[in-house]
């Protein structure tokens, strides 16, 4: 009985040992490229992912940092979400990606150059590259976009959904002012400051319901709402 036990503890320290150099042996094997394994969506390559990654391959499996990995893969993809995993079995990185949904074509300046791409309801742009086109029917375009306009003009994205007006234009100038053209008030003025934007929608959605009752979208030349306490309608002049 005794031999038979000590028989199966050997066994089972042997098995470990066995066990523990294999991932040993595994981790401080190199990944390639063919090593990685993408699921959520077809329209990223192994290729792209190595292209904007700051890791060249092959490299130890044990000396990826998943976290650097899953920030340049969300930022250079313009991924809604993005997580990396160190594999063993079977042996690689093994990404999954989050894609964003467009809800607006939109435009900014990088280095003096314009890029075109696209804007999600929570603000984040797309780059053009990283997305399919095919089917996509969108009635808002966004100009100047910079990261620091993300939340205002989520905000924007957002209350259109549960108000009445319909913003066709939303334009940031390279100063920071904000202007938003709406299917029938035309031209709205917004401004610089970003903590009037709820209020500024109330009144937009209010002017809205106003002027739609007495017929007046026809004279509406543009509208200042830089002050929102103080609306000014300019009106056209025969």
């Amino acid at each position: 009985m005794k031999n038979e036990k000590r028989i199966k503890n050997i066994s089972f320290l042997l098995l470990l040992l066995f066990l523990t150099s294999l991932i040993s042996l595994r981790t401080l094997k190199k990944v390639n490229t063919q090593d990685i394994r993408i699921s959520g969506s077809e329209l990223f390559s192994q290729n792209d992912v190595v292209k904007n990654i700051s890791l060249k391959f092959p490299i130890r499996l044990i000396l990826i940092n998943t976290y650097f990995l899953e920030k340049d893969l969300k930022q250079n993809l313009s991924l809604k979400n993005v997580s990396v995993k160190r594999e063993l079995f079977p042996f690689g990185l093994k990404i999954i990606v989050n894609t964003i949904t467009p809800i607006a074509y939109g435009q900014k300046i990088l280095n003096d150059e314009k890029i075109l791409g696209f804007i999600d309801k929570d603000g984040i742009f797309i780059d053009r590259k990283n997305l399919n086109e095919i089917n996509l029917k969108l009635t808002i375009q966004v100009l100047g976009w910079k990261q620091k306009f993300q939340k205002i003009l989520s905000e924007i994205l957002i209350a259109q959904e549960n108000y009445e007006f319909e913003i066709v234009k939303i334009t940031f100038s390279p100063n920071g002012f904000l202007t938003v053209e709406e299917k029938d008030l035309k031209t709205i003025f917004l401004g610089f400051n970003p903590n009037l934007i709820n209020y500024q929608l109330q009144i937009i959605n209010n002017l809205k319901n106003e002027l739609k009752k007495n017929n007046f979208f026809e004279k509406i030349d543009s509208i200042d709402l830089t002050d929102p306490d103080k609306p000014k309608i300019k009106v056209f002049k025969p």
